[in-house]
């Protein structure tokens, strides 16, 4: 590939490949807002939510570059897959999709993340060991044609023409306007690890970088042992709360994080902390990761941050002793897939109950009709 010609926001942003489209790399993807349920109504265009990399893939004759949601180039961790698009994917293009790493168990995002790798060595091995595959959902281009104004509806159909012949990994998103089907899908695709359903307006152009459309996902909650905090980035109260369970064992697991505090809600959290912080690390199940920012192991609490390397990841010991509820929406391999939100915390749980038992497990829904596994 040319050394990239294009970037946007100043020269400290990433460069793209010379490539001349339409629509331009970088592009800020169309985004989604929270809803609580499948929505009612006629115009509407639902497909699955892949839990996997947002990518917008701009294809110009023999040049492509995958672009993140972040609008940086993705392309050179996913070599597979660049080969691959150029191969299936019409001439000129620009594509809007998700990238995944399927498998008979479902989608598995943690082998996605070790594929954000400095190393080219160990990025080709993973590409051989774990490939990726693109699921195609929007075409925000066509040759010369700049569609982004155009309804979804007319911008499907193009899809479908475009991506018609396409091979794995490339594949094209299912959707229905039947929201039964949807709804059918919220509760049968979770066990695949996908997150939840989309819903978009027939009508609607494209709006990058706006949440114009509607996302529903699974919400549960579950009693979690709170082992310790991480400061806000200004200083000014409890940033996270450091989550874990107990297996049959009596270890106890690093599941994630709460956060998303008010600025009032940080200090009062900080106050409330407090009395389990005394002593914290004498007898901590994780205390020979107390304070380690340069923990190298990904279940440890103080390990770097893999799109962050400079991100500080130190964190405060807290005895065991304070039980929270807190509201997820699933868990991929033993951990909580996202950010949990704090609910209350339980003073009358004994921290010991708080054990992998309480967590919904989804049975997992066959892809082979998607990508063949």
């Amino acid at each position: 590939m040319r050394p990239g010609t294009r970037a946007r926001r100043g020269s400290d942003r990433p460069r793209f490949v010379a490539v001349q489209l339409p629509v331009m790399p970088p592009v800020a993807p169309m985004l989604a807002k929270a809803t609580a349920s499948v929505p009612e109504g006629e115009g509407w265009q639902f497909e699955p939510k892949w839990d996997g990399f947002r990518c917008i893939v701009f294809r110009d004759g023999p040049e492509i570059e995958l672009g993140s949601r972040n609008e940086r180039p993705l392309t050179r961790y996913f070599p597979e897959l660049a080969a691959a698009l150029l191969r299936e994917l019409p001439e000129r293009c620009v594509v809007d999709g998700e990238i995944v790493v399927a498998t008979s168990e479902g989608l598995d995002f943690d082998a996605l993340q070790q594929r954000i790798h400095p190393a080219a060595s160990r990025v080709n091995k993973l590409a051989l060991e774990t490939p990726a595959s693109f699921v195609a959902f929007d075409l925000l281009a066509l040759g010369d044609d700049d569609l982004m104004a155009r309804p979804l509806g007319e911008r499907r159909a193009a899809l479908e023409t475009a991506l018609a012949g396409s091979r794995p990994p490339v594949h094209l998103t299912p959707v229905t306007t039947d929201r039964a089907t949807a709804e059918d899908w919220f509760v049968r695709f979770e066990g695949a690890g996908l997150d939840g359903v989309m819903a978009k307006e027939l009508a609607g152009p494209y709006v990058p970088d706006k949440r114009t459309q509607l996302k529903v996902k699974h919400k549960r909650t579950a009693d979690c042992v709170v082992a310790g905090y991480r400061m806000h980035k200004s200083g000014d109260g409890v940033g996270s709360l450091l989550l874990g369970l107990y297996d049959d064992a009596g270890n106890l697991h690093h599941m994630g994080v709460a956060t998303s505090f008010t600025a009032a809600r940080r200090v009062e959290l900080l106050d409330e902390v407090a009395p389990h912080e005394p002593d914290a690390l004498t007898d901590h199940p994780w205390r020979e990761w107390g304070g380690a920012v340069e923990a190298v192991a990904a279940r440890m609490p103080g390990a770097p941050h893999r799109w962050n390397a400079s991100k500080d990841m130190s964190w405060v010991a807290l005895r065991p002793e304070l039980v929270a509820e807190v509201a997820y929406e699933n868990v991929q391999s033993g951990r909580f897939r996202h950010t949990t939100r704090l609910q209350r915390f339980r003073p009358d749980r004994d921290p010991r109950t708080c054990t992998f038992a309480q967590l919904e497990q989804v049975p997992a829904y066959e892809l082979t009709r998607i990508f063949g596994l």
